[in-house]
């Protein structure tokens, strides 16, 4: 780092720190959940998964974290990739890949080569995982510009691949030969994968015009349904919800004349679309926007809603995150910052309940949400792509996915005093006081409450005090022990998080074998105080702990195992569950310093441990 650079960050530590003192402390949060309600099914919205390079996922880590993913969830996991029909010789990059799924020989007679494409989707199969097969984009030989055929860079959008077909018909035959070699293939598929065509046709990835979109979704809709009548197909996957091509796409399915048949309308079994936050450098510090991201799922569900034909169809946000560029790193991106970080998961969370909120509130119909992010094989360790893991690290943000994706059952009634309602988050995001909230389920004898801390503000912050009401069913209340026991398990800055590990290691680039078992221990989410009983007290469970800025808990209630249990020697009013010393010293809050930004927050810490550790992102060579 150069002088003048350190002279900035020291500049940009200070400002933060000033920021952090200015806040006020967050007041104790209570939040009651009421497990002796009925419920409603809980949509697992967040079991789907997608990247842009179609190659990483035959790669030993991009199959290891399809594995892993179906390991984490409850529910069914879907996976959508870019470049599924791109011509070339599969060989992985950035923003980039390749089947050689279709070729023309000098005469223009069609070859189907199914050997890459079938690896993907074995690969994804059989991890456990469905594909959402994103149908596109165009081959060479059916290009109308064929040359040249590939991005003019790395994050150009420019190459042939994105433009109409010259032959439409010969396009239909393409999907017909690859869904009858998947129906062979795998049986399941037209009950179990989703389909979309195209990617974001309103920007730089369709070099056409809506009409021709609307032309390639109506051939590509008579070819997929010939032969998986009932496979679910969607589109148009548009970049800007807001804008009107999704509503004027909506119109020609449901008005205007399809093309193939002549007839008027064409069948559509899901509407996509994508929403992005936005990130940025306020104040010296790293600031989300997750009232922007929710304001573009709004502003979609409001155009389906709209449809008087496609009102009820069901929607899947196929991309929904924080930032718009998974492929930019913290090197030249600084703003990107937060993805090593556990707000990473706890913007997730938050997002994913109120998206939740607002498909109840619009009466729509959603089926799924999203992430954006995988893994980038090659790259340097905690590089600060949007990663769900780096080198085979899981990051913070995974483990916040697994607990969401293991709710399950009927979704429970939630009240915090921490909540920040919903219309303040569209109008403002979280900018004042932060948003502490819950998501919670029940499945038989098992009560699961996600509890989370989340602020736009990647700046210094105390941890709240949060206190857990519980309503419990009967049969808990009736149990000879009168307890429950309690499972805590947390995602923080000092639990869950091989990034705080690897910065006190050194940031070594090729972490040695110590080194690299040290990761693998911290980045799991730690259980604390496993054998936590606590009492039932006129039918409920009350329950306390501390939760830092951008942790998140998960709290599972079941009735002791033994036939009489024994209450913890806790108040009977309240069980405090206490933090379990973890396995290694508990670190400060890591934030990112780069040449351009300091990323810094502070955590209590005992008086034997008052060093505090600065730390700087991992560096790409991109």
């Amino acid at each position: 780092m150069t002088r003048r650079a350190r002279r900035l960050v020291t500049a940009l530590l200070s400002c933060a720190a000033a920021v952090s003192v200015a806040r006020a402390e967050t007041p104790a949060v209570s939040i009651d959940v009421d497990a002796t309600a009925a419920g409603l099914p809980l949509e697992p919205v967040w079991a789907f998964y997608g990247y842009d390079e179609v190659n990483y996922t035959t790669s030993p880590e991009g199959e290891a974290l399809l594995r892993t993913l179906t390991a984490a969830h409850a529910a069914p996991v879907h996976v959508r990739t870019h470049f599924l029909f791109n011509t070339g010789d599969g060989t992985p990059a950035l923003k980039w890949g390749s089947t050689d799924l279709y070729t023309e020989d000098s005469a223009g007679s069609p070859s189907y080569d199914y050997t890459l494409i079938d690896a993907i989707m074995d690969a994804t199969t059989l991890a456990g995982a469905f594909p959402l097969a994103e149908i596109g984009f165009m081959p060479r030989a059916l290009s109308t510009r064929p040359t040249p055929y590939e991005n003019s860079s790395t994050y150009a959008l420019d190459g042939g691949c994105f433009y109409p077909p010259r032959d439409y018909e010969a396009w239909a035959r393409l999907v017909t030969s690859w869904a009858t070699h998947v129906k062979d293939r795998y049986p399941n598929a037209e009950s179990s994968w989703q389909w979309e065509l195209w990617n974001e046709p309103d920007i730089g990835y369709w070099q056409g015009t809506l009409d021709e979109y609307a032309r390639l979704y109506d051939y590509t809709e008579a070819a997929l349904h010939a032969v998986f009548p009932g496979a679910s197909l969607g589109g148009p996957a548009v970049a800007s919800p807001e804008g009107s091509f999704l509503t004027e796409f909506l119109e020609h399915c449901a008005t205007g004349t399809n093309v193939v048949t002549g007839q008027t309308g064409s069948r559509l079994d899901m509407v996509s679309f994508h929403a992005k936050g936005g990130v940025s450098i306020t104040d010296g510090h790293v600031r989300m926007d997750l009232g922007n991201q929710l304001r573009l799922h709004r502003a979609g569900f409001e155009a389906v809603a709209a449809s008087t034909t496609f009102a009820r169809t069901p929607i899947v946000i196929s991309e929904a995150d924080p930032d718009g560029c998974a492929a930019c790193p913290v090197r030249t991106a600084p703003q990107n910052a937060y993805r090593n970080s556990p707000a990473y998961g706890a913007y997730e969370m938050a997002m994913m309940k109120r998206t939740l909120d607002l498909a109840t509130e619009l009466g729509v119909n959603l089926r799924g949400v999203l992430t954006w992010a995988f893994t980038f094989p090659g790259s340097p360790y905690f590089a600060g792509y949007r990663a769900l893991a780096t080198n085979g690290i899981r990051l913070p943000v995974l483990n916040a996915l697994q607990m969401l994706g293991s709710l399950r059952g009927a979704r429970l009634p939630v009240a915090s005093s921490g909540a920040r309602p919903l219309n303040e988050i569209l109008d403002g995001s979280v900018r004042g006081q932060p948003d502490i909230d819950a998501l919670a389920a029940i499945d038989g004898e098992r009560i699961q409450i996600l509890v989370w801390h989340y602020h736009d503000d990647l700046v210094d912050a105390p941890p709240t005090t949060v206190t857990l009401h519980v309503a419990v069913p009967p049969a808990f209340a009736a149990h000879p022990s009168r307890a429950v026991r309690v499972t805590h398990t947390r995602v923080d800055d000092a639990h869950g998080d091989a990034f705080t590990v690897w910065v006190a290691q050194g940031r070594p680039e090729a972490p040695a074998a110590p080194e690299l078992a040290a990761l693998r221990a911290a980045m799991e989410p730690v259980v604390l105080d496993p054998d936590e009983v606590a009492p039932v007290v006129d039918g409920a469970v009350a329950l306390s702990f501390e939760l830092p800025r951008f942790g998140v808990s998960l709290l599972e209630l079941t009735p002791p195992a033994g036939p009489a249990g024994a209450a913890s020697p806790q108040n009977e009013a309240a069980c405090s569950c206490r933090l379990a010393e973890p396995s290694r010293t508990p670190l400060p809050a890591l934030l990112a310093l780069s040449p351009a930004v300091a990323f810094t927050r502070r955590r209590r810490v005992t008086r034997t441990r008052r060093a505090r550790h600065r730390s700087g992102e991992g560096t790409s060579p991109q």
